[in-house]
């Protein structure tokens, strides 16, 4: 894998992020997935983009129904207040 964020197969780092999000939830053709997965397979930084989103991912589902605590609620409603 390079460190670059130069084209890699037939798609960039841009455009791997842009569809990154649609590839994690196989909502992505299968030539634009196999475009993905080639370019994550040359791209460190790309792949370590897709390795952390699956992470967070994971993490988040493992936390299920969790509630969050009363500060950090009133913390993020007040952030998205603000918007």
């Amino acid at each position: 894998m390079s460190n670059d964020h130069r084209t890699h197969g037939k798609i960039d780092c841009e455009e791997v992020i842009a569809h990154l999000f649609s590839y994690l939830d196989d909502e992505t053709d299968a030539e634009r997935r196999s475009y993905i997965e080639r370019h994550l397979e040359e791209c460190r930084a790309c792949y370590s983009r897709a390795a952390f989103e699956k992470a967070l991912r994971a993490k988040v589902r493992q936390l299920g129904d969790k509630e969050a605590p009363a500060a950090l609620r009133r913390r993020v409603k007040a952030l998205l207040d603000r918007f």
